[in-house]
């Protein structure tokens, strides 16, 4: 009886240990989706403190360059001592593959993304965003690196997810529609001028387009990055500095008044630190980290609650007004999204390289890969 015992409990101990392991292994799953929550309820709060800047009389191309001071300076004593033994030793082409990233990344992209934000609102912006996923994958079929079988269901389902997404685009960049009725007053008032144009609406979509564009290169040049500089936190800060060097140098050009680059204690401030520390240099983070562990397009699928909670901070608590054209194409715009992330889901392909001798780094991973580090 007492070796009928023993035996017993070793098997509930070691039921226990499995059980133990089972859950270990489910927080280690969902931890990137909790972080990748987290870091688009941070894009909500930008968006806002953002447009409320701009309205105060920020220059977009100033704070850019301001925001990636913040973020560099703000991440660099913890990328040198955190990864000080795990960074790899810089190279040439590192460095040249860094240039280009901050120009993806930061200046180019985000000055083109922050100037349309002047002419347009934040809600066409945060849906614009949900197109990155769809041009990801038009960007990588074009190079070769996504392989579509169009007789196959999961084929078509990209394929139309793609084109449902391209239509959602269209339809908020040339149809700005009527508005909605307020509900209500509202909570919170931003200063500025809140209408704009036809052509300037125009402009700022065509800028918004752009923007999503070469962030869409960004994600996949920084998923071959990652493999040859697997140092995140150094990563961010490379970009952040770099990136903030060639937006200042932009902004010398083409800004000419000295008094634009003075900031006083005022919402200027707050949203250059609250973009600086909390979106270029945590978010940014996070965003690489769950980019190497689960792939761009995992990341990208976050993007539609950011949507939503602008969408609603905007009409219920700061009572701005939202346009049909909006509305209309950032629906369309995410059922083209999640058409897209089903064929992906559903489909094992992987990304085929044009090199060999490259990391097989799969650009468009199935969605039931498990985290790699945690595993």
């Amino acid at each position: 009886m007492s070796r009928n015992a023993a035996c017993i409990t070793i098997e509930v101990k070691q039921k226990s240990m499995k059980m133990k392991e089972v859950r270990f292994r489910t927080c280690a799953d969902f931890k990137p989706h909790v972080l990748m929550v987290s870091a688009q309820i941070g894009y909500t709060f930008m968006y806002i403190i953002t447009e409320a800047s701009f309205n105060h009389g920020m220059n977009p191309f100033v704070y850019v360059t301001y925001r990636h001071i913040v973020a560099g300076a703000a991440l660099l004593p913890f990328a040198y001592f955190i990864e000080r033994e795990a960074r790899p030793k810089l190279t040439f082409t590192l460095l040249l593959e860094i240039f280009v990233l901050s120009l993806l990344g930061v200046s180019l992209t985000l000055n083109m993304y922050f100037t349309s934000l002047k002419y347009t609102s934040p809600t066409l912006l945060a849906c614009m965003v949900n197109t990155i996923a769809s041009l990801t994958f038009i960007l990588a079929v074009i190079l070769r690196m996504e392989v579509v079988d169009i007789h196959s269901t999961q084929g078509i389902a990209k394929v139309l997810g793609t084109g449902v997404s391209l239509v959602g685009v269209m339809t908020m960049t040339l149809y700005k529609g009527s508005t909605l009725k307020n509900v209500g007053h509202a909570l919170i008032h931003i200063r500025g001028n809140t209408t704009v144009i036809q052509e300037n609406w125009l402009k700022g979509s065509l800028l918004a387009v752009a923007s999503c564009i070469t962030w869409s290169m960004w994600y996949i040049m920084q998923a071959y990055t990652l493999n040859r500089y697997p140092a995140q936190l150094s990563l961010t800060t490379w970009m952040n500095f770099v990136g903030a060097a060639q937006s200042a140098v932009f902004t010398i050009i083409v800004q000419h008044e000295q008094g634009a680059w003075t900031i006083g204690f005022n919402v200027d401030l707050w949203s250059t630190l609250y973009g600086g520390i909390a979106i270029s240099g945590i978010v940014t983070f996070i965003q690489l980290w769950c980019t190497e562990a689960k792939g761009p397009v995992f990341v990208t699928i976050f993007n539609p609650l950011s949507s939503i909670l602008v969408a609603i901070l905007q009409y219920f608590v700061l009572g701005e007004k939202l346009h049909v054209g909006s509305i209309l194409g950032g629906v369309i715009v995410i059922m083209g999204l999640y058409l897209l992330l089903w064929g992906k889901e559903h489909d094992g392909t992987q990304m085929k390289l044009k090199d060999p001798e490259e990391p097989k780094i799969q650009i468009f991973p199935s969605m039931e890969n498990n985290y790699k580090e945690e595993s």
